[in-house]
């Protein structure tokens, strides 16, 4: 029996496995890929080969992605896990859609739909609503900045616009034509420029999927293709930025010359990721008198808080540019691809994400060029990839699983329990801890929204004491201390307060009604027929009790396993 996470939980609280299915349907997958496949190589507007072609690009991205991942999953002959709940699904979308759980009335709702395409329409709503561009702010600031400083102002305005991903990168390396006072995108740079070598790597990981510090002082150790010369390359777009009190220059001259390991000092010229070379006007190398010149002007337009005026040639527009006109093998497209795949089902087709190098080949190389395509096809429009991505059946899967070894995440053939993020977290345990009256199902969609942003405020704070989720996460000895001793946390989310969830349970009569209440509330779904018996026993045994066994239940269901969870 596979389980997923570990901890204490007083019930179900975990996935848990389904019921087994014999070969039968592994042989019923094989004839139906079989037979898709036929289609798509006898009919003209399905044809591709799959070896060098690539499907048609008129295909929706849905079935895209799940006939390439079902593809390997007959290959290894691996049957998928069934597609997870109704409940699960809604508290999944909740999550990454729109950064919380869905309110007690919201999850039911959904549950109880009849409608086939209710999952379309759930998406589709969520999407266009205001919380979508705030959790989108929060993911690409968190992405972005990683502790740097926060740029979330500037996501929160061009998510709103509906800006493309390459007009955001565009600003973010080169900051917005009218931030005159560079309070924006600029940051970016800005937060790093003290320190180039960082800001050339942080760039790379961010933008184009590549970690290129292993080039620095020697050739890569693990891809012959690069050399000292990409590192340096990469570097040389950034080797003319300055930071000149808070505001961001750009010099005219200057060159990057490095050392390899055999000793030959070279100079370095514009390369990028994929070989290709940049070249510039003649830089003009000032007199010693110039450059003392410049140094004055500059410290005039310091204490007059102005940035520097702009270069002539830069060679961080050089950067965007051969990042975005670089259509084959285009790091910058399949980057986000990657990024974006691995936040919704926490493995990326490219493992670690900032490795894709030609050394790392992809789990699903075809799925990953089809989609980089269709994303460069459709002017970088995130939205539709995001859409695309939870509109597939491989995103769908249920995280329960049969036998003890589950298949590897590259096939994605279950669903990852993926760590909250900071904000997904402090969100969901206010949320949890609020009354199911608070987010009514009969208010109005504008008093509905603005109760949200509310709670969403009042968790700002309570996020800057989660660590942000990593590779092999585990909790952290101070979030596991703030929950199980921590005056904080449970001052705030176990108080009497009218919209509290601790006063709607204590005035319950019904010892059952109180449990399907709490676990709706918190854990968006209904309860198991083991945590009825459980917990009934519990509260039937502190009737003397009646607000300290509401909060233990709050309490207990908050800090679960299942709740520090996405699955």
């Amino acid at each position: 029996m596979q389980r997923w996470v570990t901890g204490a939980e007083p019930a179900h609280f975990l996935c848990s496995p389904r019921l087994s299915r014999d070969a039968v349907a592994l042989e019923l997958m094989k004839t139906i890929l079989s037979v898709t496949v036929s289609l798509f190589l006898v009919l003209p507007s399905f044809r591709a080969t799959f070896a060098d072609d690539l499907l048609p690009a008129d295909q929706p991205i849905p079935t895209v992605i799940d006939h390439y991942i079902d593809l390997a999953l007959v290959d290894t002959e691996v049957i998928p896990s069934a597609p997870a709940t109704d409940a699960n699904m809604a508290r999944r979308l909740y999550l990454d859609l729109v950064g919380r759980i869905p309110s007690m009335a919201e999850a039911q709702s959904f549950v109880a739909a009849a409608d086939d395409s209710k999952k379309q329409q759930l998406i589709d709503r969520l999407i266009v609503s205001p919380g979508f561009i705030r959790h989108q702010a929060n993911e690409f600031d968190a992405m972005l900045m990683n502790g740097k400083g926060s740029i979330r102002d500037y996501l929160l305005t061009a998510f709103r616009e509906h800006r493309r991903w390459d007009e955001m990168f565009r600003e973010l390396i080169l900051g917005e034509s009218a931030d005159v006072e560079q309070k924006g995108a600029i940051q970016f740079v800005r937060s790093r420029a003290q320190d180039l070598d960082k800001l050339t790597n942080e760039t790379s990981v961010m933008f184009f999927g590549v970690n290129v510090s292993c080039a620095k002082c020697h050739d890569h150790p693990l891809v012959d293709a690069w050399t000292q010369n990409h590192f340096y390359g990469m570097k040389s777009f950034f080797s003319r930025t300055f930071d000149n009190g808070g505001l961001i220059g750009e010099r005219d001259y200057g060159l990057v010359s490095f050392t390899t390991t055999a000793g030959e000092s070279r100079q370095a010229s514009m390369l990028f990721l994929n070989g290709t070379e940049v070249e510039e006007p003649a830089p003009k190398e000032p007199s010693d008198e110039e450059k003392k010149q410049e140094s004055q002007r500059l410290e005039e337009l310091k204490k007059n808080k102005q940035p520097p005026p702009p270069p002539e040639f830069s060679r961080r527009a050089q950067l965007v540019r051969v990042a975005l006109e670089s259509q084959s093998n285009n790091y910058f497209a399949k980057a986000i691809v990657n990024k974006t795949w691995n936040r919704f089902f926490g493995s990326g087709i490219v493992m670690p994400i900032d490795q894709m190098h030609p050394e790392n080949e992809p789990s699903h190389p075809q799925l990953l060029e089809w989609l980089a395509r269709d994303l460069i096809n459709n002017g970088y429009d995130l939205t539709r990839l995001t859409r695309g991505i939870l509109l597939s059946n491989a995103y769908a899967r249920t995280s329960m699983w049969e036998g003890e070894q589950p298949p590897e995440p590259s096939l994605f053939a279950v669903a990852l329990p993926r760590p909250l993020t900071p904000f997904q977290y402090a969100t969901t345990l206010r949320f949890g801890s609020r009354s199911p009256e608070t987010f009514a199902s009969d208010l109005s969609v504008e008093d509905h929204e603005k109760r949200v942003e509310a709670v969403e405020t009042s968790a700002r704070g309570l996020a800057t004491l989660f660590e942000q989720p990593y590779d092999a996460f585990q909790i952290s000895v101070s979030e596991a201390l703030l929950l199980s001793n921590g005056d904080r946390a449970e001052n705030e989310l176990l108080r009497e307060d009218a919209d509290s969830l601790v006063n709607k349970l204590k005035v319950l009569t019904d010892r059952h009604q109180i449990i399907e209440t709490a676990i709706w509330s918190i854990l968006s779904r209904p309860p198991t027929a083991d945590e009825f018996s459980m917990f009934d026993q519990y509260l039937a045994a502190r009737e003397n009790q009646p607000i300290q066994r509401c909060q233990q239940i709050i309490w207990i269901l908050l800090t679960s396993s299942e709740n520090r969870f996405n699955y």
